[in-house]
C-alpha cells in the first residue's frame, strides 16, 4: 500500500515525535484509515528512509542488580552510558582499602550463566551468579551481611567493566 505525500510527511513527523513503530501502525488505522500489518509499517518507514528514535536500553542486567541488592540506586546506568563518566578502572578493582574487586569463574556454577565472587571495602566477601533469565544472586559469606551504597554501585561497575572485558 503507498500512501500521498502528506501520509508520508505525517509519518515522518511522528518518527520526529519518538514514536514507536506500534503506535504509527495504530495512527495509520485510526487517523488515516491505513490499515498496516507491523512488518508493512516497518517496510513503509524503511522506505521513507526514516529511522524511529531509539528508546534507552533495557539492561537485564542492570535492573537484576538492583533487586539483587535490595534496591539500591543504579548510578552505575549514567557511567555505562557515558564512558567519559566511568570512574577509572583502577578506583574499582584491587586489595586497597575502599576498593571493590570483582572476580568472575573460568567455570560458572551449575544453574549459572556465569559466575564470581566479590570482595567488598570493608572486606566482607559474596558469590555472585548470573541465572539462565538474567538474574543477579548475591550470596555473602557472612549471613545477613548488606554492603554499603557505594560498594553496591563499585560492584556494579566492577562487574559491568569484566564482564564486557570477556565480551559478555
Amino acid at each position: 500500500m503507498s500512501l500521498d505525500a502528506a501520509q508520508r510527511t505525517k509519518v515522518a513527523e511522528w518518527i520526529e515525535q519518538g514514536l514507536k513503530l506500534s503506535e504509527i501502525q495504530s495512527r495509520l488505522a485510526s487517523e488515516m484509515g491505513v490499515r498496516l500489518t507491523y512488518m508493512e509499517a516497518r517496510l513503509l518507514v524503511d522506505d521513507l528512509k526514516l529511522t524511529p528514535k531509539d528508546a534507552e536500553p533495557s539492561e537485564v542486567v542492570e535492573s537484576a542488580l538492583v533487586d539483587a541488592t535490595r534496591g539500591a540506586p543504579p548510578e552505575a546506568a549514567q557511567a555505562r552510558g557515558n564512558p567519559q563518566s566511568a570512574a577509572p578502572e583502577s578506583a574499582l578493582t584491587g586489595g586497597s582499602s575502599g576498593n571493590v574487586a570483582v572476580s568472575v569463574d573460568q567455570v560458572a556454577r551449575p544453574g549459572a550463566m556465569v559466575s564470581g565472587k566479590v570482595t567488598f571495602s570493608d572486606g566482607n566477601t559474596a558469590a555472585w551468579q548470573f541465572d539462565e533469565l538474567g538474574r543477579l544472586a548475591l550470596a555473602p559469606s557472612q549471613a545477613g551481611y548488606r554492603p554499603s551504597p557505594a560498594d553496591v554501585e563499585k560492584f556494579q561497575m566492577a562487574l559491568d567493566a569484566e564482564l564486557n572485558k570477556l565480551g559478555l
